[in-house]
């Protein structure tokens, strides 16, 4: 956690605070948790985690808010794992398996190659279960009430897509990506791709730039340790 205090005694501390988000916490829920914790007037963060992903969700409070975008801008870095042989809506566990498919022709070579021709520039379509603005809703919030919409495509990059282990259906990987790649939509394509399908099971965001998970706290370890330093 690094710190950068203001010269004015009266100003908010200018901070950036790495946060290891848990499972099953939203962004919002991590970001208010520290927000009130530590009695901060002005806070933001840099790139949102799905509920079921854990790891580096980086705030700014004070002064430092002016370089979320830049923080935004930096590569990121995730470790997961996808299961393939079945689909599920949201492309991980929040949904059931609706779907199942062959896996008996997948090989260890085919997986490292589908890696390969994933790696530079991509076209993916964002989750239905997403963030993304669809004529001013969440996409998500219209998966879950059973709606459908149309998502627009966009262009990322897949800097490294490294497999670390496959003990069929599972496959073990770490990617390092440009802002605004999903990465449920990697695993679904992945899938699609190997004529299976595909979904998440863990998913882990280990390095934003520079910053590291390593360096992240739970926020409640953050709270403790901050918690008086506005009164």
């Amino acid at each position: 956690m690094s710190e950068i205090k203001n010269q004015s005694p009266q100003a908010e501390p200018a901070r950036v605070i790495l946060v290891d988000k848990p499972i099953g916490w939203t962004s919002f829920q991590a970001v208010k948790k520290v927000k009130y914790g530590i009695k901060a007037r002005k806070i933001g963060h840099a790139g949102t985690l799905d509920p079921l992903a854990s790891g580096l969700l980086i705030l700014c409070t004070g002064k430092m808010t002016k370089q979320i975008e830049g923080i935004q801008a930096q590569t990121k870095e995730y470790t997961g794992t996808i299961v393939l042989g079945a689909s599920t809506p949201s492309i991980d566990l929040e949904t059931e398996i609706d779907q199942t498919y062959p896996t008996e022709h997948i090989t260890q070579d085919a997986i490292e190659n589908a890696a390969r021709d994933f790696t530079g520039e991509i076209t993916q379509t964002p989750p239905i279960y997403s963030a993304v603005k669809i004529d001013g809703k969440r996409a998500y919030e219209i998966a879950r009430k059973g709606g459908d919409a149309e998502i627009k495509s966009r262009q990322v990059q897949i800097y490294d897509f490294e497999i670390i282990g496959v003990e069929m259906p599972q496959v073990h990987f770490r990617i390092a990506c440009s802002k605004g790649t999903y990465i449920r939509s990697i695993a679904r394509d992945f899938g699609y791709h190997l004529r299976s399908g595909a979904y998440l099971t863990n998913l882990r965001r280990t390095k934003i730039g520079d910053y590291c998970v390593e360096d992240a706290k739970h926020p409640k370890e953050i709270t403790d340790e901050l918690g008086n330093s506005n009164t």
